[in-house]
């Protein structure tokens, strides 16, 4: 019995903008042919992607990669995850 390869796709994290008195993120952020904008209220946990399309495959696991890495994250910087589903 051999495991299953599961598909992985890689999505790339840009920071644009963070305030740690206002409590937010913003980014973009890509994998396969989408590409979003997102806006992270980290003190809220709310977190707000566009476009609409596609959204549903990148907001769980941005939203955990957001979560993990909060305080590492800087503006100007390309971070990196892996999404386990293909795009």
């Amino acid at each position: 019995m051999s495991a299953k390869h599961l598909p992985e796709t890689t999505a790339y994290v840009r920071i644009t903008h963070q305030s740690w008195q206002q409590g937010k993120i913003e980014g973009e952020v890509r994998a396969a042919e989408y590409e979003w904008q997102f806006y992270w209220c980290f003190r809220q946990g709310q977190l707000s992607v566009r476009p609409s399309l596609g959204r549903a495959l990148i907001q769980e696991p941005l939203g955990r990669f957001l979560e993990r890495y909060d305080y590492q994250l800087e503006p100007g910087g390309d971070y990196a995850f892996t999404i386990r589903a293909e795009l």
